[in-house]
């Protein structure tokens, strides 16, 4: 079986687990930087080259796309799976998950709760922005933000209606949320491998921090979802059409509502505080869903030139 795993830094706490369990399993594996790959489309065939060489046809692979990079990862994801190769995140799947504003359209589609959400051009009265989101205290997120940063809370109407302007100015794309007071910083993330919660944690924002985001300074202990929670996260998985992922939920009492599905999360805060094996589950998952294909199935040009050939 060979597998890449797409990541752009083999350091990372989350590819070095990957590297550690798919080598557990027997697995060929090999960490790629996906910028540095190439590909070529010709008739009928659909070539990668990876620093200069080409890259022989994996069997499957695990994507750790940046936020940034989204577009050229979802590009080179899309090109494996055109080789039939199984990715443990589908490229539409990713793309979908990276824009908020769809994500969240999405999940209304399929009935998920969520925060109740206002998007709006510059060219929209603040006023009437904040109206219709239920008023003062709100959450002010930019699309393109990451990892709890272009997240602002805003406690009055005037200080809203002042962000709001500031950023219409500029011309930045926000969405504007109700602020659930009851959550008091905290949210919980439910990881999901083939439709099953494998793993949930609790988070708490750092202390002054509405945020809970670990790369924020929250902090994260392991957490038992009940029946709501549990279905909650499994019904916006699969919503998104995501096998791998991970689902944040906030309290509130209408009951937990989402606001992100993760289509790359961190293995770290998970694994540390739950102590469990989560890479693994991700290994069993790959093993599921595919066969190791004959040497012979698959033709590919310029064999002396080939990685690992």
């Amino acid at each position: 079986m060979r597998i890449y795993i797409l990541s752009r830094n083999e350091n990372l706490y989350s590819t070095k687990r990957l590297l550690e369990e798919a080598t557990a399993k027997g697995w060929e594996v090999k960490v790629i930087d996906y910028l540095k790959c190439t590909i070529e489309i010709m008739k009928g065939e659909l070539l990668v080259n990876y620093e200069g060489k080409l890259l022989p046809i994996p069997d499957a692979i695990i994507p750790r796309i940046g936020a940034s990079k989204t577009f050229y990862g979802a590009a080179m994801v899309r090109h494996f799976e055109m080789q039939d190769v199984f990715s443990t995140t589908g490229n539409l799947a990713l793309t979908r998950s990276r824009d908020k504003l769809r994500s969240l359209q999405v999940l209304s589609k399929n009935d998920v709760d969520l925060p109740r959400t206002v998007f709006a051009s510059n060219k929209s009265n603040a006023k009437d922005v904040i109206a219709l989101s239920g008023g003062a205290p709100l959450v002010l997120k930019i699309l393109e933000g990451t990892q709890g940063v272009g997240v602002v809370l805003v406690d009055s109407k005037k200080a809203a209606k002042s962000v709001l302007d500031a950023f219409y100015g500029m011309d930045v794309n926000l969405l504007v949320q109700e602020y659930i007071e009851e959550a008091n910083g905290t949210d919980i993330r439910a990881f999901i491998v083939d439709n099953e919660v494998v793993g949930a944690m609790k988070r708490q924002g750092a202390e002054g921090d509405f945020r809970s985001n670990l790369h924020q300074g929250g902090s994260a202990v392991a957490y038992k979802l009940n029946r709501k929670e549990k279905a909650t996260a499994i019904a916006a998985a699969r919503a998104m059409g995501l096998g791998v992922c991970g689902v944040d939920m906030i309290p509130s009492k209408r009951g937990p509502l989402v606001m992100e599905v993760n289509s790359s999360p961190g293995l770290e805060g998970i694994e540390k505080s739950t102590n469990i094996n989560i890479a693994q589950k991700i290994m069993d998952y790959i093993e599921k869903n595919i066969k190791p294909k004959s040497s012979n199935t698959k033709k590919i040009k310029r064999k002396k030139d080939s990685i690992g050939a």
